[in-house]
C-alpha cells in the first residue's frame, strides 16, 4: 500500500529535494492528509507526472500551478511571470509610498493605484488586500496574462470579495499603456506601480534556461533612448506617468541594477521629486521611487 509518507519519500529521492516532494504531494492531496493516509493509483500518477515536468526543467511554480506572494496564494502558469521576492519588496515600497501620500481628493473613498503590466495580478491584488479602501486599475498587453489575473481575482474573491471588487482589469501595451486607463483618471492617480520588462534582448540570451520558459514579452524590452539596455519600458512609465499622478503622487518601478543611474537622470529631467533607488534583499539597486 502506498501512503502519503512513502510517496513523499520516493519522490524526494527522485527529485533530490524533500521540500519539492512535499509541495507536490500537498498540491494533489492537500495539506491535511495524514502521513499514513493511503493514496490511490491516480494520485501516484498525478504526482509522478508533476515530477516528470520538474525533471525536464520546468519551473517548480508552473509545475505546482500556484505560488505564494505576500499574503496571497496565486495561480501561476507559463502565461505569466513567476512572482518573486524582489517584486514582493516592490509592493512593500509601494505601500509605504501610498501611506505617505496625502489624500488626493476629499470626496473619494480611498486612493487610486495603477498597476501596469499586471501579469498574474500579484501586485494589484496584494495592494488591494493590504489597503482597505484602495481602487487598483491593473493593465496588461497580453490577453492570456489578463485571463490569469482574472482567475486570481476570482480566487481571492472567493474568500475576500471586498478585495476582488476593488481591482479593475484593463488591456493596453507599453506604447500607450496609460491609454488603457479611463481618461478621467489622468492627473488623479495616487500611485503608479509596475514590474515592467527590463531585460535587454542580448541579456535574455544569457539568462538561465528556466527563465526562457517564462513569457519573453514580460521580460524583454528595447533599449532606452539614451542607449541603456532594456530601459525602454521603464522610460515609458516615467515619461508618461508624471501627468497621470496627483501632485504628491508616487511612481514605483522595479528596475535592473544597471538602470538606476538612467532612471534617476530621466526622472530628474521630467520633474519628479524625492527621487531614489532602493536596494533589494541581495543589496542590488532594484526599486525606483519618485514623486510628482
Amino acid at each position: 500500500m502506498t501512503t502519503r509518507s512513502s510517496l513523499e519519500a520516493d519522490l524526494a529521492a527522485r527529485l533530490d529535494s524533500a521540500t519539492e516532494a512535499r509541495w507536490m504531494v500537498e498540491e494533489v492531496l492537500g495539506r491535511r492528509a495524514a502521513r499514513e493516509h493511503a493514496v490511490s493509483d491516480a494520485v501516484v500518477e498525478a504526482v509522478a507526472a508533476m515530477a516528470d515536468r520538474r525533471l525536464a526543467g520546468e519551473p517548480l511554480q508552473y509545475v505546482l500551478g500556484t505560488w505564494a506572494f505576500r499574503t496571497l496564494e496565486l495561480t501561476v502558469d507559463p502565461r505569466v511571470l513567476i512572482p518573486r521576492p524582489e517584486t514582493e519588496h516592490v509592493v512593500e515600497v509601494a505601500l509605504r509610498q501610498l501611506r505617505d501620500t496625502a489624500p488626493s481628493r476629499r470626496d473619494a473613498s480611498g486612493p487610486i493605484v495603477a498597476d501596469l503590466g499586471t501579469g498574474s495580478g500579484a501586485i494589484a491584488l496584494s495592494i488591494a488586500a493590504e489597503v482597505d479602501d484602495v481602487i487598483v486599475w491593473a493593465t496588461d498587453a497580453d490577453r492570456d496574462a489578463l485571463a490569469v489575473a482574472a482567475q486570481n481575482r476570482a480566487r481571492v474573491g472567493a474568500t475576500r470579495p471586498e478585495v476582488a471588487e476593488r481591482v479593475r482589469l484593463r488591456m493596453g501595451d507599453w506604447v500607450d499603456w496609460f491609454g488603457a486607463l479611463p481618461a478621467t483618471l489622468e492627473g488623479g492617480i495616487d500611485l503608479v506601480v509596475t514590474n515592467p520588462p527590463y531585460v535587454s534582448a542580448l541579456e535574455w540570451i544569457d539568462l538561465e534556461p528556466s527563465l526562457h520558459q517564462e513569457p519573453r514579452s514580460a521580460l524583454v524590452a528595447d533599449d532606452g533612448s539614451d542607449g541603456t539596455p532594456g530601459f525602454a519600458a521603464v522610460e515609458a512609465v516615467l515619461r508618461d506617468g508624471h501627468g497621470w499622478l496627483v501632485p504628491g503622487g508616487s511612481v514605483v518601478v522595479e528596475i535592473a541594477e544597471h538602470q538606476a543611474h538612467a532612471a534617476r537622470t530621466l526622472a530628474g529631467a521630467l520633474g519628479y521629486r524625492d527621487v531614489r533607488v532602493e536596494r533589494d534583499l541581495a543589496g542590488r539597486d532594484r526599486v525606483f521611487v519618485g514623486r510628482r
